[in-house]
């Protein structure tokens, strides 16, 4: 008989939150790849520090054992995709991703931030 998780855990692959998060991981690897050398150990380590930190402190946090140490975590990576975004405007500004790549970056953790921001929401009720 497979054993079941507790009903207070959570699969983190079930969310759109997680799998969205993970999309864009994916993304700033790939577009951090085109910077220059320079940036190796400055902005590329940040933006891919703040990009895998939404994904994985998401399933970090659906491991915890209330609503109330789940939202902590979510208040954790929304502040992360806080970081990335402004990462993404100084990409542009230093002209290291065009205005399109912004555009679409942009969007892509704009969308994220709304949906744990909504999340936040029902986790305090």
């Amino acid at each position: 008989m497979p054993s079941q998780l507790p009903s207070i855990m959570r699969d983190f692959k079930k969310y759109d939150v997680w799998k969205l998060s993970h999309e864009l991981t994916l993304h700033v690897y790939k577009i951090t790849s085109s910077f220059p050398n320079s940036e190796r150990y400055q902005l590329v380590s940040q933006m891919q520090r703040a990009a895998y930190s939404i994904p994985s402190n998401f399933s970090e946090g659906c491991g915890r054992g209330s609503d109330k140490d789940f939202n902590r975590f979510v208040q954790i990576f929304l502040g992360s995709a806080h970081e990335l975004e402004y990462f993404f405007i100084l990409s542009k500004d230093l002209k290291l991703i065009d205005e399109n790549t912004f555009r679409i970056c942009f969007e892509e953790v704009n969308e994220i931030k709304k949906k744990l921001f909504r999340l936040s929401q029902k986790l305090h009720c």
